[in-house]
């Protein structure tokens, strides 16, 4: 039986999960959640997710949400070894960059994804080019940190790659290659 997973592709958490079920190989499904119909707050959606956001996942009869915990399960389901737990100290830093990532990429990218991109383009309002700004140099600082680590090692954890490094993926995704956010965030700063 496939594993599913609730959400759009686009969504940076529900690509994370994506992102790891397709590195170990694991059979799954996407379910699209139809945001403008308010899918994501019905009940058949908050059944799995009570919060009413995405990524939902369910495998068999066992349900979680939060991606980052859906990504942990799927790799330790299928013995991969992108959390790198058999030797602790690995893992420790594989812990502690996922936090970092968790808390100081991920969360000032949305807060930059969303002014950006989505209500200019989708919600037809305005960027609040204030906001944007704070969050960008705090976005610098963790860059640096980032530069610093990475000069010393291949990767963030060490010198192996990690669910640290590919949990970046979706949102870097964004700052990269997404026209539309590049050409607002230099217009910008």
């Amino acid at each position: 039986m496939a594993m599913k997973v609730y959400g759009l592709p686009m969504s940076t958490n529900v690509a994370c999960v994506l992102v790891c079920l397709e590195e170990v190989g694991a059979n799954y499904e996407v379910v699209p959640i139809n945001f403008s119909m308010g899918e994501h707050k019905s009940i058949q959606h908050i059944a799995p997710n009570p919060f009413g956001q995405v990524p939902a996942f369910q495998d068999g009869d066992f349900v979680l949400f939060e991606s980052r915990t859906i990504s942990k399960y799927v790799l330790r389901k299928n013995n991969s070894k992108l959390l790198k737990e058999d030797n602790l100290s690995d893992l420790a830093k594989v812990d502690m960059w996922l936090e970092v990532e968790s808390h100081k990429f991920d969360r000032t990218m949305s807060v930059i994804i969303y002014k950006c991109l989505i209500i200019p383009n989708y919600l037809h309002g305005e960027t609040n080019v204030k906001v944007v700004k704070e969050n960008f140099e705090m976005l610098k600082k963790t860059f640096n940190e980032y530069e610093a680590r990475l000069s010393m090692f291949k990767y963030l954890g060490g010198d192996f790659i990690s669910l640290a490094d590919l949990s970046h993926f979706p949102t870097a995704y964004y700052l990269m290659d997404t026209h539309m956010l590049h050409n607002s965030l230099s217009t910008l700063v």
